[in-house]
């Protein structure tokens, strides 16, 4: 079979391209609420695990923090996704995508925390007693200095993660969720023929990660010129 015909039938008949782009869009629709998650998980850990570490207070939190980020970094993104669908959703009829969103908004969320509470801990001492000596309680002094510097530091992290939840998404097929990754494999299964549509998948992620690769880039050079300023 030649290529022309190999990709009629792995894509043009019976509509089979409309799996990779409805899987797409899935994969594109978890990825980004995923996102916000994490984000707002890992900076409300980061903090809890800062205000510990600078303060001592805020014992009880930290604990929890630190199960949290223990339990959630030493397991694999999959099993925790199999045990919040199968084992404390099993007995729920929910929406596999928002236990998707969960699952890997969890799991983001986790090295978010890491990634924002090394910025807080990188800026110096001296700027949390400047802000004390000007009169700002400890709150106002995180939200107004503390937090704007780190978070310009870490900015190019923190969107990688985002690359790498975008990759680490292609596993919601466990689950049965029909994103990219099952999109590709299930035209595999009708067509018997894997090249092409796995072969695509890939080609979809790879374009995907150079696009959001090319703007970390970018917004690396911006906060590299603006630091010569």
């Amino acid at each position: 079979m030649g290529f022309i015909d190999s990709f009629n039938q792995n894509f043009i008949e019976q509509d089979r391209w409309k799996y990779l782009l409805n899987g797409l869009l899935t994969t594109l629709f978890i990825t980004f609420f995923a996102v916000l998650l994490g984000m707002l998980l890992g900076f409300l850990v980061a903090i809890i695990r800062s205000t510990y570490l600078r303060t001592k207070r805020m014992l009880i939190p930290d604990i929890i923090c630190r199960v949290y980020l223990t339990v959630i970094r030493g397991t694999p993104v999959v099993v925790q996704l199999l045990i919040i669908y199968f084992v404390i959703f099993g007995s729920v009829n929910i929406n596999k995508v928002f236990v998707a969103v969960l699952a890997f908004g969890i799991n983001s969320g986790a090295y978010v925390a890491e990634i924002v509470r090394g910025g807080i801990m990188a800026v110096d001492d001296g700027q949390l007693e400047a802000g004390r000596s000007l009169g700002l309680s400890y709150r106002q002094t995180m939200i107004h200095i503390v937090i704007p510097q780190a978070l310009k530091t870490v900015l190019p992290a923190l969107a990688n993660e985002a690359i790498v939840l975008l990759k680490e998404t292609s596993v919601a097929g466990y689950i049965a969720i029909a994103d990219l990754t099952k999109g590709g494999d299930i035209i595999r299964s009708q067509t018997f023929s894997p090249f092409l549509p796995l072969i695509s998948v890939a080609v979809i992620y790879l374009v995907l990660v150079m696009f959001l690769t090319s703007l970390v880039n970018v917004l690396e050079r911006r906060l590299a010129a603006n630091d010569k300023r």
